[in-house]
C-alpha cells in the first residue's frame, strides 16, 4: 500500500488543481444574473459595469471589439501590440481591445510574464505592465531569472512591489492564467497572436495596414446593419 501512496497524493493534487481551474473559468465566463423585469434604474448594456475579470481598453459600446490571445514572450505579439496601440489612437472611441492570456510552453518565461501582468492587474495596473513587458521583451526574455526585471518594472509603474512579488507567485494567479488559456483553447486558439474582430477570427496578416482594413470593413458592416 505504501508504494502506491505517492501516486494517490499526486492524483489528489491534480484533481484539486483541475477543480480550481474549472471554478475560476466558470466565475470568469459566467454571465451576470439578469435584473428583475421592470426594476427601477436598471442600466442599459452599454451603461452596465464592465466585467472586472476582463482586461479592456476602450469604451464598451465601441462598434469594433478586438480580442487578443497573447503571449508576452512572443515576438509577433509584441509587434501586433504596437500596431494595435497605434490603431486604437487612430480609432479613438470606436475600438475596444480585450487581452487574454495564452502563454505558450515553448517560451521559457511566458507563464512567469503572464503571472506578472496579472499580479499587476490585482493593483489596477495590468495595462501598464502589459506595455512594459512588450517594450522590454528583448531584454527580459533572454535572461535566466526574470524576477529582478519584473520587480523593477513593478516599481517603475508604481506598484507595491512586496505585494506584487507575493501575487506573482500565488496559486490563485496561476490558476487564473490557466483558465484564460483554457477559454482560448475552447474557442480554437492554438498559437499567438490570435485575434478576433467582433467575434470573427482574423486570418489575414497582422500588420497595421491589414488590421486597419479589417477594422474599416467591420465599421462599414456596423453602419450597414
Amino acid at each position: 500500500m505504501k508504494r502506491f501512496l505517492p501516486f494517490v497524493i499526486i492524483a489528489a493534487v491534480a484533481l484539486v488543481t483541475v477543480g480550481l481551474a474549472t471554478a475560476v473559468y466558470r466565475v470568469k465566463t459566467r454571465p451576470a444574473p439578469a435584473p428583475a423585469a421592470g426594476a427601477a434604474g436598471t442600466p442599459t448594456p452599454a451603461e452596465a459595469p464592465e466585467d472586472p475579470s476582463l482586461h479592456v481598453r476602450g469604451p464598451r459600446n465601441a462598434p469594433v471589439t478586438l480580442e487578443i490571445w497573447g503571449d508576452f514572450q512572443c515576438p509577433s505579439c509584441a509587434l501586433v501590440s504596437q500596431a494595435i496601440d497605434e490603431l486604437q489612437k487612430q480609432y479613438e472611441g470606436k475600438m475596444r481591445v480585450v487581452f487574454h492570456e495564452f502563454p505558450l510552453e515553448m517560451h521559457k518565461h511566458a507563464m512567469e510574464a503572464a503571472m506578472a501582468a496579472e499580479a499587476a492587474g490585482v493593483q489596477g495596473k495590468f495595462w501598464e505592465m502589459h506595455d512594459m513587458l512588450y517594450e522590454y521583451q528583448p531584454v527580459w526574455s533572454k535572461v535566466g531569472d526574470v524576477g529582478y526585471f519584473f520587480e523593477t518594472y513593478a516599481g517603475q509603474i508604481g506598484l507595491n512591489v512586496e505585494q506584487f512579488k507575493a501575487d506573482r507567485q500565488s496559486q490563485e494567479i496561476e490558476t487564473w492564467v490557466m483558465a484564460d488559456g483554457q477559454a482560448g483553447s475552447a474557442r480554437g486558439v492554438k498559437n499567438t497572436p490570435t485575434l478576433f474582430l467582433n467575434g470573427r477570427e482574423v486570418r489575414s496578416g497582422f500588420t497595421k495596414d491589414t488590421l486597419q482594413g479589417e477594422i474599416e470593413a467591420a465599421l462599414s458592416a456596423k453602419k450597414g446593419s
